[in-house]
């Protein structure tokens, strides 16, 4: 399976109006220097950003959306090599073999020199701040200085799935674009061409696993989704309860790295709550299925939330402080008990 990059991928389908946004307020002459791009995870957002840079920096031309056909400005573009461009993330520590957790106050100090920089083309200069919610404190404050002031004829462009780890101030000079997740008809046509080899069966599995988050669906696919979602279901059918001895067979197997992957444990605790969400709205909207009213018939409606954020609890400890994720598993299953008290 071959994924593109955000700054690679020419493919962007489902939010066509957030592109009219971006379009229209060039056309108009009001694009604002900053823009807040939000939305789930894997949703699209930053292949949206590269995409308004690659349509800005191309002389934006004319024709559908963002669309750009391929020219030497995609390739540097793709490659990460454009003079006008520059990207902002999360690096990786070589020292601690592993991704730093904060965007560093030097990496945004970058910014304002490159803001300030004569345009080398197309006479604008871009700025793709990709994860915007790992900024800390003090590169935060580096970028709102820059936005308190900002250069002629420069974009700053935020992705931002969680916009609320933002300080209010730098949200405060953004303007909002906010992506919705696909709906399904678009999510199938999106796996469909990223995982051919898949069956239509197990296509429909990641798109009702991943809430309308194509990076999601395809995560799940490499993460070993499809069997996690097999167990998930042979659970949620179980309710009121799973025979002890199968709760622990259905454990190991979760956690046999030659059957399900090294992410098994979070792949499944994942799909369980994506899983019970899922149902809970369908419920709500009057939408779930037989097996769906089902399961959501076993508890008190009010019941559902807190059952949903204890297993997230459990998985968030077991993982942070490295506990047995076989029991883990094990007491994620005896919660769905009515009772919550486990198995019988």
């Amino acid at each position: 399976m071959t994924v593109p990059e955000p700054r690679e991928n020419t493919v962007l389908l489902g939010h066509e109006a957030a592109e009219a946004v971006l379009v229209g307020a060039m056309a108009a002459g009001r694009m604002h220097h900053a823009w807040l791009i939000t939305g789930p995870d894997g949703v699209g957002k930053a292949t949206l950003a590269f995409r308004f840079a690659r349509w800005l920096l191309a002389g934006m031309p004319a024709g559908k959306g963002l669309a750009v056909p391929q020219s030497n400005v995609s390739r540097r573009i793709a490659a990460g090599s454009h003079a006008d461009l520059l990207t902002i993330e999360r690096l990786y520590d070589s020292k601690n073999k592993r991704m730093k957790t904060q965007i560093a106050v030097e990496d945004a100090r970058r910014v304002g020199p490159f803001l300030h920089l004569t345009a080398a083309e197309a006479g604008w200069r871009v700025v793709v701040i990709d994860g915007a919610e790992e900024l800390n404190l003090s590169s935060a404050n580096a970028l709102l200085k820059i936005l308190e002031e900002p250069p002629d004829r420069a974009v700053l462009l935020l992705v931002c799935a969680s916009p609320g780890q933002l300080i209010s101030t730098l949200r405060s000079r953004c303007r909002l674009l906010r992506l919705d997740p696909l709906d399904d008809t678009i999510m199938n046509t999106l796996i469909a061409g990223y995982l051919p080899a898949f069956s239509d069966k197990d296509r429909r599995r990641l798109v009702s696993m991943s809430d309308g988050s194509p990076g999601r669906a395809l995560s799940l696919a490499g993460d070993s989704g499809i069997a996690c979602s097999v167990l998930v279901d042979e659970v949620l059918a179980a309710v009121p309860g799973l025979h002890p001895s199968r709760a622990y067979s259905l454990a190991d197997t979760i956690l046999r790295k030659d059957v399900t992957g090294e992410n098994s444990f979070s792949t499944f605790m994942e799909v369980l709550r994506t899983a019970i969400s899922t149902a809970l709205r369908n419920s709500v909207r009057g939408t779930a299925d037989i097996a769906q009213t089902k399961l959501i018939a076993s508890h008190p409606i009010e019941a559902w939330p807190e059952l949903w954020h204890g297993l997230g609890k459990l998985q968030q400890e077991t993982e942070a402080f490295n506990l047995d994720k076989r029991q883990a598993i094990v007491a994620g299953i005896g919660l769905l008990s009515p009772n919550g008290s486990g198995l019988p």
